[in-house]
């Protein structure tokens, strides 16, 4: 039997099982990965209504980060909320410290679907380091917006593509509804068009990102993994009416 590749979520708690650190596990062992994960907080939450967010203690998340390095090969982490940009940088110094190969795939939650605000300290000079640290950052429209509100989304895609591989979810797009996009470091630029016909789910952008980080685990091409994970998700979303979807299909 194939053994199965270590993978680490480092992301909050969602009751309802349709975001964070469930639905990325979840994701991992649809892929056939060996899902990890460190609770950075406990969410009240449904799929439909958020209440409030109680971030773990800065110790204990780093104390449980650093228990399964210690213990696992992993190669690829995928991150979701954590309750500051200074945080989320000593987080990453943690990870790269025991291993700088390690490939961390950064979903960068700014808000929950029903409006929570997960970030209020957007420092820039901390997050071009955040940036400098990962390798792949998953943002959507509305997010990848509200990073730089001062500049043209170009702008903010060039800036964050010239320090690491920038896959841009076409979700929120009206212009192009479900059209992604891949930004290379290299500066190449690969669109990934929509195939199938979805309904909207609570933690779809967790859903994508993990599938993607799931890709990468299993040792696809970052192109590949973007294409595969895109493909993955899209039956996700098609596998239901609901908000909550389902991994039979």
């Amino acid at each position: 039997m194939k053994k199965r590749p270590y993978i680490l979520s480092i992301a909050g708690f969602d009751p309802s099982g349709g975001a964070g650190l469930v639905a990325d596990c979840k994701t991992f062992e649809a892929l056939k990965c060996q899902g990890l994960s460190v609770c950075t907080a406990n969410t009240i939450q449904t799929d439909t209504d958020f209440f409030d967010c109680v971030w773990t203690d800065d110790a204990l998340l780093k104390k449980q980060l650093e228990v399964l390095l210690n213990r696992f090969s992993i190669k690829v982490i995928k991150i979701g909320i954590i309750k500051n940009w200074t945080l989320l940088n000593e987080v990453l110094n943690t990870i790269l410290s025991f291993d700088s190969t390690i490939k961390v795939v950064l979903d960068p939650v700014l808000t929950s679907s029903t409006n929570f605000n997960f970030q209020t300290d957007f420092n820039e000079v901390v997050f071009n380091e955040v940036l400098s640290k990962i390798y792949l950052l998953t943002p959507n429209y509305n997010e990848i917006q509200q990073l730089f509100p001062e500049k043209e989304i170009t702008e903010t895609m060039k800036h964050i593509s010239s320090k690491t591989n920038l896959f841009l979810k076409g979700g929120h797009n009206e212009a192009e509804k479900g059209k992604d996009y891949l930004y290379t470091s290299n500066g190449k630029v690969h669109p990934i068009n929509p195939k199938y016909e979805v309904f909207p789910k609570h933690g779809s952008g967790c859903v994508l990102s993990s599938a993607i980080a799931g890709q990468l685990a299993l040792g696809f091409s970052l192109l590949k993994s973007c294409f595969r994970g895109k493909r993955f998700t899209e039956k996700y979303l098609a596998s239901s009416s609901g908000l909550l979807g389902n991994y039979r299909f």
